[in-house]
Order: C-alpha cells, then structure tokens, then sequence
C-alpha cells in the first residue's frame, strides 16, 4: 500500500467527516478510496480512449516529421 498526502478544501474534509460520523463509512480513508475506485470505474474508457488518441496524433505527427525530412533531403 502506497500514502498519498494530499491537500482538500474544507467543505470537503466536512463533507467527508460527517460521512464517517454518520456510519457511511468506516474512517477517511475508506471515502476516498471508495471515490477514487469509483472514478476509475466511471472513467476508465473514456480515459484510455483520451490517452490512445493522444498517443495516434503523437505517431501521426512523427510521421508527417519524418515524411518532411525525407522530402527536404531528396536531391
């Protein structure tokens, strides 16, 4: 297990206190474990799909690079 120390406003932190007071959750660490898990779970294509276009348009931008050279350097 990895500690990530992070910085939250403090609606949040409230939020998340009266959750754990309330009995939705065990402590802090549970809440935000469970919201991260959730986010990726939501998220997890339309962030591969984000990152695959990102990586074509790089690959597609080196080609046209190397296409450029190879023209510039024909006699």
């Amino acid at each position: 297990m990895k500690t990530i120390v992070i910085d939250l406003p403090e609606r949040i932190t409230t939020e998340i206190g009266a959750l754990v007071d309330n009995g939705w959750f065990a402590n802090e660490t549970e809440i935000i474990q469970t919201a991260l898990w959730e986010f990726m779970r939501r998220n997890r294509f339309a962030l591969a799909e984000q990152f695959q276009r990102a990586d074509i348009a790089w690959a597609l931008q080196q080609h046209r690079n190397h296409r450029q050279s190879q023209e510039a350097s024909a006699p």
